[in-house]
């Protein structure tokens, strides 16, 4: 089975080329999802006593937990070392459940591949990618987004052409979903060449 890391910084296409590889079939690990489950789950406990700010009406509020985290490397340390291991294991869980039946290529979305060195569980790393100004317009657009959050989410990240340095494929959304979907076609055509 060829497990493929999916990445990509803040606002570069990686949930939608995600989607894309699900269209054909591919299953897909979501680390963000995996977060937002395990917070109300498995983490509940431990984030709520760390991050008692962050609980509104018995459930821990990612808006609020982003802003106490986002400019305090302390507590973006301590929040990292209650969720990482959790996600590690809902992803060992997703791989053996895959393997079991008999997938041939897997993908798993982890938008800090890099950074928390998950690239060494893959066979293969493929970046999203866009120009700045793509990928800020993008970002800007959203609704609780503003230049102060954008560029503390950016310092976090490691820098895009270092990602597609590091990475084995690239693929570019700047020219719009048909164009990333027929980059992820070829792309899995040739994985699964690769495989025979």
């Amino acid at each position: 089975m060829i497990v493929l890391g999916l990445t990509g910084s803040i606002g570069m296409g990686k949930s939608t080329t995600a989607e894309l590889f699900r269209e054909q079939g591919i299953a897909v690990f979501d680390a963000d999802q995996s977060v937002h489950e395990l917070y109300h789950s498995g983490a509940f406990e431990a984030v709520s006593a760390r991050f008692p700010k962050a609980v509104r009406d018995g459930a821990i509020q990612r808006d609020i937990l982003g802003r106490l985290v986002l400019n305090d490397p302390d507590a973006m340390a301590d929040l990292e070392r209650i969720i990482h291991p959790l996600v590690v294991s809902a992803r060992t869980d997703f791989l053996r459940r895959e393997q079991e039946k008999g997938s041939a290529l897997v993908v798993v979305d982890i938008p800090l591949l890099f950074e928390t060195k998950a690239w060494r569980d893959v066979d293969a790393v493929v970046v999203v990618s866009a120009s700045f100004d793509e990928q800020r317009r993008r970002v800007l657009s959203r609704p609780t987004m503003n230049e102060e959050k954008f560029s503390a989410i950016l310092h976090r990240q490691l820098p895009d052409a270092e990602k597609r340095r590091r990475s084995h494929f690239t693929i570019k959304s700047d020219d719009g979903i048909e164009s990333a979907r027929r980059q992820t076609h070829l792309l899995i055509a040739s994985l699964r060449q690769t495989d025979r």
